[in-house]
């Protein structure tokens, strides 16, 4: 079989944690000697990375196996690898229930994929399920985010148990890298160009403690920070009983790292912080975002909630809508509860009604749209470093994220260049004053 005449396409679903994934399997299937290419339709097989956190996941998983299997039937389309979550967590349903599919690899497996590929493109069915507590971390990776920007995924797995949450019957326990391995691969990004670079991992607070025996979250930083001149480095996924005064001291004194915490609470009230088995009640929360608010007064705190959980009364869900006014999140996003089988928390009482769930989410995201919208008309005529990313031909505007925006997940920085100037390339540091302010996003023009 001669790899080189088999085109290889991707489909990339869920996180930013399966996007390295993806990245890496790709760098497998490219040093085989495999054509990588981004065009569904040519494609001799595909590989679907899913996921399947909760049901809407789940769903456009399925229906993107299904779109992929149409190419199947109309298209030259040889084959299809399903790996993953969704993979990981029906491994003994795939075939049954999707029999378009001719190969799976669980997340345990996936540096098999050049295997499960072999398979396909011999007319082959294949699957693979390793034991995800032993999977390969770390790895060469095909950047397919913009040249200046990556993720570093510095652990895998997750041992919080929530009791929402099927993470850790899909991906484990908490497992982190050595950190020479994760410099080491720091280095290996600036030197391609990577100019922001998000740490990130289930819960990455917990960085080290399995490995050193103490958190080493803000060791790792400053040591990425001397290793490498990358400008920008942010911090995803820190948990609030884990935000050492180190961290809290690294983040501000450290002008490389971006004043930004993306800080998941899920609730405030103690009712439904017991229920969900979150480690450290409401106290403990307000007290974490009062310590890092007051060392770092412009940070940019980002959190997410959960909206309709198993017996959240009213009075539950007041309080959090009272805390979210009063703290002011500069980001916030809400989820409506997902019961997910083989969780403690599918089995529950007083589960919540769908609509109720939605009625509760929509006034949560309104109060918070009207607190993102205030803090954003604060902004106009103050000047922000903007990372650019791209020109809109049809607005006729630059756009980009300032130091407040993660990617994917955040707003963006719309602005204007001097009529004459220069183009302003991808990946270029530039100063923009706000003039305007639109709902999530600011629009301004270009200083210097």
């Amino acid at each position: 079989m001669d790899r080189s005449s088999i085109k290889v396409g991707f489909v990339s679903l869920g996180c930013s944690k399966n996007l390295v994934d993806t990245e890496t399997m790709l760098a497998r299937l490219n040093s085989a000697g495999y054509l990588i290419t981004p065009e569904e339709t040519e494609a001799d097989v595909i590989i679907i990375n899913t996921c399947a956190f909760i049901e809407s996941a789940k769903k456009e998983s399925i229906d993107n196996i299904l779109d992929i299997a149409w190419l199947k039937e109309n298209e030259h389309l040889g084959g299809i690898v399903v790996t993953g979550c969704l993979a990981e967590r029906y491994r003994d349903d795939i075939f049954t229930e999707l029999p378009e599919v001719d190969a799976v690899v669980g997340v345990g497996s996936q540096d098999k994929i050049v295997e499960a590929v072999d398979a396909v493109a011999n007319k082959l069915r294949y699957s693979d399920y390793g034991d995800k507590e032993k999977s390969v971390l770390g790895g060469e990776r095909v950047l397919t985010t913009p040249e200046y920007t990556a993720y570093l995924k510095i652990a895998e797995g997750c041992d919080n148990r929530c009791t929402y949450c099927a993470i850790p019957l899909i991906r484990g326990g908490f497992r982190s890298r050595p950190m020479e391995d994760i410099i080491a691969e720091a280095k290996e990004l600036e030197a391609l160009g990577v100019r922001e670079l998000n740490i990130i991992a289930q819960d990455t607070s917990r960085y080290g403690l399995d490995l050193y025996g103490d958190y080493k979250l803000a060791e790792l930083t400053r040591k990425i920070t001397e290793q490498t001149n990358i400008p920008w480095i942010r911090l995803l996924y820190c948990y609030p009983d884990k935000i050492t005064d180190e961290l809290i001291t690294e983040m501000r004194d450290n002008p490389r790292v971006v004043k930004y915490l993306d800080l998941p609470i899920q609730h405030i009230s103690d009712n439904m912080l017991s229920a969900m088995n979150r480690h450290g009640g409401s106290q403990l929360i307000r007290d974490t975002v009062r310590r890092v608010r007051e060392a770092i007064p412009d940070i940019t705190l980002r959190t997410t909630v959960i909206v309709g959980f198993p017996g959240e009364t009213d009075a539950d869900f007041d309080e959090l809508c009272d805390f979210v006014k009063q703290t002011r999140f500069d980001r916030l996003g809400a989820f409506t509860y997902s019961r997910e089988e083989d969780t403690p928390a599918y089995d529950l009482p007083d589960q919540i009604d769908e609509q109720l769930k939605q009625d509760r989410y929509d006034i949560i995201m309104k109060e918070q749209l009207h607190i993102a919208s205030e803090k954003n008309e604060a902004l106009i005529g103050k000047r922000l470093t903007v990372l650019c990313e791209a020109y809109d031909q049809a607005a006729e505007i630059y756009y980009g994220r300032g130091q407040g925006d993660a990617p994917d997940i955040d707003s963006r920085v719309y602005f204007r260049n001097a009529r004459g100037a220069k183009r302003i390339a991808p990946g270029t540091f530039v100063t923009v004053e706000i003039d305007e302010a639109v709902d999530y996003d600011i629009v301004g023009h270009v200083v210097k």
